[in-house]
């Protein structure tokens, strides 16, 4: 029994909402199911919202307490780039999560910084679920790489189908992969804003753009039943895409 969130972007309060919503308690400071219910987090648990670390603080402990599951996205990848001195541009996002860690003590920061670090370290790039019957990827997977992994596979689940080419608003465009998908496993992502929860296929785009004033939304599976919470955040309607 799983209750998968994508794309929470430091948006810490829409997340606490949305699992008490959908029947976890906090009150260990960490959100626990009375029935054992696990979460997971397909990538992106940080930047552009408030609140980045109380997030990585979070899914760290669930994780590393065999509570929940993480996979990483983008985001996640940059931020570990950050952390292991790689030069990378503290645009998109990256900015308002180094924000935060400048605002901290030398030695909280460090901490923050190994606290995520292991979190990346130990995770797979995708996350195959009940004997694969549902495949986590933070922008999906078509069915020819499942069980695979390599640069292009890390590619993929990381950026989605990219073309190269960019929208005049300077967004890169992305192939729409899940229409072609035909295979047995579902694949639940996000990573493109989309306005509804979007079924396409065996495939299901949970990312409803929160951190960009949309909604916070979590698939409960084996039910296949949607749930969000508005987001607290302002509304920025040009960075929502429509396949229609």
């Amino acid at each position: 029994m799983l209750d998968i969130i994508s794309d929470i972007h430091g948006c810490y309060k829409e997340l606490i909402e949305l699992t008490k919503r959908i029947g976890y308690s906090w009150e260990s400071g960490l959100p626990v199911h009375p029935d054992g219910r696990k979460l997971v987090f397909p990538g992106d648990i940080t930047d552009r919202g408030k609140e980045s670390l109380a997030v990585i603080n979070v899914v760290s402990q669930l994780v590393s307490t065999g509570q929940a599951y993480y996979c990483p996205g983008n985001h996640c990848n940059k931020l570990y780039r950050y952390f292991i001195g790689r030069n990378v541009q503290q645009t998109h996002g990256l900015e308002t999560t180094v924000a935060e860690l400048n605002a901290l003590p030398n030695d909280e920061k460090e901490a923050v910084k190994s606290q995520f670090i292991s979190l990346y370290e130990h995770a797979p790039l995708y996350l195959s679920l009940d004997d694969g019957e549902i495949i986590a990827a933070h922008a999906g997977i078509p069915k020819h790489y499942i069980g695979q992994v390599g640069k292009k596979v890390k590619t993929f689940v990381l950026y989605g189908d990219i073309s190269g080419e960019s929208h005049p608003n300077g967004m890169p465009i992305r192939r729409d992969w899940a229409k072609h998908y035909n295979g047995e496993s579902l694949i639940v992502y996000g990573h493109t804003p989309v306005k509804e929860p979007r079924w396409v296929n065996h495939t299901i785009n949970i990312d409803t753009g929160c951190v960009f004033g949309g909604k916070l939304t979590s698939l409960s599976y084996p039910e296949l039943k949607t749930t969000s919470v508005q987001s607290s955040m302002p509304y920025v309607p040009e960075k929502f895409t429509s396949f229609e």
